[in-house]
């Protein structure tokens, strides 16, 4: 494993229970960060926590709920400092549907964790990056942001809609040392597989020129060098982590 110094940097990862964001908040804390976890899961937070050890702490939190993620951000300012580091990997797949068949609900609750959650998120950690000229944000994409998925039209409008995001903002903090970018993994082998069908997983490996999926120690290797000081220039960007599938 590369060295990555993080060293004396607070970082918070949304959806850092499990997946993609334990991955992630691992490989931050080994090079050297502090790490709270914001997840609505007590007791995979108690199960994580357990498994990284003292440089993590965690607050049991929703993403869609714009006044409690104030108040752990205020917590999070107050008992570890100040938060330099913030990955938004919260997330959830939604049912697999035609469009037509899709329920109403079923979408308002797919766009809201995964792209107005994102956006709650940022708004909140942001002001206080800005007030100190500094930070690092990674928004947690996907290749169905980029080529949309059948079946999977909420998730994928979703997506799309996170790097869009992550483009915007990206440049509106440009000035203030603030680096904001976008992942887009193809899928992982993490628990949101257990949510899809047989049919839909094999349709999703065969696009993958790799020919597996993507282990989740690989985009977080990705996104510790993205949230570094090393990374010192690049904004506003999207890094593709498709295994060859989306080269664009």
């Amino acid at each position: 494993m590369n060295v990555i110094d993080l060293n004396d940097q607070i970082a918070v990862v949304t959806g850092g229970a499990q997946g993609l964001g334990f991955a992630i908040a691992r490989r931050l804390i080994a090079s050297g960060a502090r790490v709270s976890l914001w997840d609505t899961n007590a007791g995979a937070l108690a199960m994580a926590l357990d498994n990284l050890g003292p440089a993590s702490s965690a607050k049991t939190v929703d993403i869609t709920d714009l006044a409690g993620l104030q108040r752990a951000h205020a917590e999070v300012e107050a008992e570890l400092g100040p938060v330099s580091i913030l990955v938004n990997s919260a997330g959830i797949a939604g049912p697999n549907a035609t469009l037509e068949d899709y329920d109403p609900d079923e979408w308002r609750r797919v766009v809201e964790i995964n792209l107005n959650g994102t956006f709650y998120v940022n708004k909140v950690v942001i002001p206080a990056m800005k007030a100190r000229n500094y930070g690092r944000i990674v928004n947690i994409s996907s290749v169905a942001g980029k080529e949309g998925n059948p079946n999977l039209s909420a998730y994928s409008a979703a997506k799309a809609g996170v790097i869009g995001l992550t483009k915007s903002l990206g440049k509106e903090l440009a000035k203030y040392d603030i680096a904001v970018n976008a992942i887009t993994p193809a899928t992982a082998k993490t628990r949101i597989l257990d949510t899809l069908t047989k049919e839909f997983i094999d349709y999703m490996l065969v696009r993958i020129p790799r020919g597996r999926f993507l282990e989740v120690d690989e985009a977080a290797s990705m996104v510790a060098w993205l949230v570094s000081r090393e990374n010192s220039f690049t904004t506003a960007s999207v890094f593709d982590l498709s295994g060859g599938r989306t080269t664009y």
